[in-house]
């Protein structure tokens, strides 16, 4: 018997089961109000009082239009960029090759371990106990360079300095390329031993391996981990602010001048500058998972 020859009969309709509510989304109760309080009302407090004037609280431009004229500020910015994209590439390239040396280098597996360990406690030293590390270290009386003074050789002397844009972005290196280390290990480990094979059974050599299958596999997790260095070099205060006391004239310091509330500062000035560094940040973790989406479609 049909079901519409039941109904007809008055014979009655099966109820349709009732939905479960899933507490699932409960546990992620924590991470959404952290969002919101710590991420997304920041973001839209500087993007009110970006256009706010800060004395009559009514609508501005000014001080956009202050941001794109001044070339000081415009110049923080261009600063930041370009020491976010030093440390980038050097700590992508050097953090690239000691993450493969010790997965597919053949080395044992405690150096693995220890490695690892290690790069995740030096990609969160940072900020002030950095800069004192390297000023006790390679400062014009530190310990490394008393020893080198003692060999017949003053870095100090042939142009180096610690106190410069140089000097900052060696400082710099020193968490960013553990962190590349941590990032790019699980696509090193996603290479399948499997097409390394496949390709020494074609014939092909080394060079045309990586040429033409491990790199192009790699690259999308390369690029997208050196755009995440990016971010953590342009987003850095205290280190820089610690080590050269403001002298470097980066974005950062610039907000923390305006904001500070002395004589010289604009808050309005300063808000603005936040909101141009969350609209680079934004490009580059977009940036970045758009490279996630392709390097997790190779490592499936």
């Amino acid at each position: 018997m049909s079901v519409r020859t039941a109904s007809k009969r008055g014979a009655p309709l099966a109820r349709p089961a009732p939905q479960k509510i899933s507490w699932a989304w409960l546990g992620l109760t924590p991470f959404f109000a952290f969002t919101a309080l710590f991420l997304l009302y920041p973001a839209s407090i500087l993007g009110v009082r970006s256009f706010q004037d800060t004395k009559t609280h009514a609508f501005t431009i000014k001080y956009i239009a202050q941001l794109l004229q001044e070339p000081y500020l415009l110049g923080s910015y261009w600063i930041s960029i370009k020491i976010s994209v030093v440390t980038a590439l050097g700590g992508g390239l050097f953090g690239f090759l000691l993450a493969y040396s010790a997965i597919r280098g053949g080395l044992p597996g405690f150096m693995r371990s220890t490695l690892m360990t290690f790069c995740g406690v030096a990609s969160n030293f940072a900020g002030v106990p950095l800069a004192f590390a390297f000023i006790a270290l390679l400062s014009p009386s530190g310990e490394l360079t008393k020893l080198l003074v003692a060999l017949g050789f003053n870095p100090y002397h042939h142009g180096f300095t610690l106190y410069t844009f140089w000097g900052l972005s060696m400082v710099y290196m020193y968490f960013q390329f553990p962190l590349m280390v941590l990032i790019i290990s699980p696509a090193i480990d996603g290479l399948r031993r499997e097409w390394v094979e496949a390709a020494e059974n074609l014939g092909a050599s080394s060079f045309q391996y990586w040429r033409y299958v491990a790199f192009p596999i790699l690259l999308p997790a390369i690029l997208g981990a050196m755009i995440l260095l990016f971010g953590n070099s342009f987003g850095a205060f205290a280190t820089a602010q610690a080590l050269t006391g403001g002298q470097i004239n980066l974005v950062t310091i610039v907000i923390g001048s305006q904001l500070r509330g002395d004589v010289l500062g604009d808050p309005g000035l300063g808000y603005a500058l936040a909101l141009g560094m969350v609209i680079v940040m934004a490009l580059a973790i977009a940036a970045r998972a758009a490279l996630q989406r392709r390097t997790e479609r190779w490592l499936r």
